[in-house]
């Protein structure tokens, strides 16, 4: 099971979820009620980002949208529908 953190630093920078595997690996969530992304809501990802450097694996941000996009290099948004459905091949 991977710990659940979260994430802020001294200039305000944060995450709402960052979790850790044994290997080190991290996974960082942050959560809007917007049904709109913006550049702007992947600040605190890209600033962990930087700071973990390779052990960062994958950033999100959930949001009130229907749609996942990509954001850079390992960051993407996802609609927060997305952790009650499945797909099913």
């Amino acid at each position: 099971m991977a710990p659940l953190h979260h994430y802020r630093d001294r200039d305000g920078y944060e995450v709402d979820a960052v979790l850790e595997d044994d290997a080190g690996r991290i996974v960082a969530i942050e959560v809007k009620a917007a049904e709109t992304i913006r550049t702007d809501d992947f600040r605190g990802l890209r600033v962990l980002q930087r700071r973990l450097g390779e052990r960062f694996h994958a950033g999100f941000v959930l949001y009130c949208g229907d749609q996942q996009l990509p954001f850079g290099d390992g960051l993407s948004c996802l609609p927060i529908s997305a952790l009650w459905t499945t797909s099913r091949t």
